[in-house]
């Protein structure tokens, strides 16, 4: 979109000037998620701070240019066309995580870490602290921000146990900060979407422990997932959504279709969970295999309300389309925003 970068490149020169802050156009979005699919992004930004941040913004709402935050692209889908508007990473001025050492004194345990920071980072410094509590994230492929957007969670624990408080900002550029209650964390879903906040940190109060049992428990869980997950392909974590009463998994392998394939998209032959890209798949072969796979587990046994994120797209694509949207909601089993899988289109 050469009249899209011809209006920005100037104007963004301007406002990021923070050694931390870049832009790209034309960004192939495959390079910025797990699932390595999807087309390019019309602008992609990385604002090196909050000031650059609310100036991009202010500057995208000026020119009337769709956008959506991005962190680690783990729980995504971008469609083959890309996005006809900005992509703002958090990558680059919100990559950091520390512990608060002046709580210590009043008996508290606190780590402070940037939106973009990676939870398994994040939940590594923890361990070599000897503060115990974030083991469960020590495998989980997001970003901190993320992983607060949808109150990521595994092996019975979730975010939402830890968090202790959150700063956001606003639509209109105010910042906030949150506690957990405030952002109405429940079981993969948080207010944050549908109230438009941008997290930028969030504090984790955890508590002390041993080093050698937390780093004993982290090699356990990496374990179990080296033996149960496809971490051999490019995916985009577990893709269907539990429906109630039952599992996802064990539905679809009772249906057969373990290794069922549609273009380069496949169902895990490891973990029926999962859909992998095992052969260069395209964002429609992954859309057309949960179609597929949803109506055949329905045909077996007349299971329903279990959304996948074929199911939501087709419903919306139109309106994506027309409307140059960002995210929406595909009602997988771990695609945030930045996993239930989302699905990014636009135009």
């Amino acid at each position: 979109m050469p009249e899209l970068s011809e209006k920005l490149e100037e104007k963004l020169n301007k406002i990021m000037t923070s050694d931390r802050g870049s832009f790209r156009f034309m960004e192939p979005m495959k390079r910025h998620t797990t699932f390595r699919i999807g087309g390019p992004a019309a602008v992609y930004i990385s604002p090196g701070s909050e000031e650059e941040l609310k100036e991009v913004l202010n500057l995208l709402k000026e020119e009337n240019i769709p956008w959506t935050i991005l962190g680690n692209g783990s729980n995504l889908l971008v469609s083959d066309e890309g996005y006809r508007g900005a992509v703002i990473s958090m990558s680059g001025g919100w990559a950091y995580s520390g512990v608060l050492k002046e709580y210590e004194k009043m008996g508290k345990t606190l780590i402070r870490a940037g939106a973009g920071e990676l939870l398994s980072r994040t939940a590594r410094l923890a361990m070599e602290c000897a503060l115990t509590g974030m083991e469960f994230a020590s495998g989980i492929p997001g970003t901190i921000g993320g992983a607060l957007v949808m109150n990521a969670g595994a092996y019975g624990s979730e975010i939402c146990n830890i968090l202790s408080r959150a700063k956001v900002m606003t639509p209109e550029g105010e910042f906030l900060e949150l506690s957990a209650e405030e952002l109405e964390l429940g079981y993969r879903t948080s207010c944050i979407p549908e109230r438009n906040y941008i997290v930028l940190e969030a504090v984790f109060e955890l508590t002390k422990g041993s080093k050698e049992a937390i780093s004993s428990q982290m090699r356990e869980l990496a374990q179990k997932r080296r033996e149960k997950q496809p971490l051999e392909y490019p995916s985009a974590g577990s893709t269907f959504k539990r429906p109630e009463g039952n599992f996802a998994a064990k539905l679809i392998e009772d249906a057969g279709l373990k290794g069922f394939s549609v273009g380069g998209a496949m169902i895990s032959e490891k973990h029926s969970g999962f859909v992998v890209n095992y052969n260069d798949a395209t964002a429609e072969d992954v859309m057309e295999l949960c179609r597929q796979v949803r109506e055949k587990v329905k045909a077996l046994n007349g299971i329903e309300g279990w959304e996948n994120s074929n199911e939501t797209c087709d419903r919306n694509r139109n309106e994506w389309r027309r409307k140059n949207s960002c995210i929406k909601n595909a009602g997988g089993h771990r695609i945030l925003l930045c996993g239930q899988p989302a699905y990014l289109s636009g135009g």
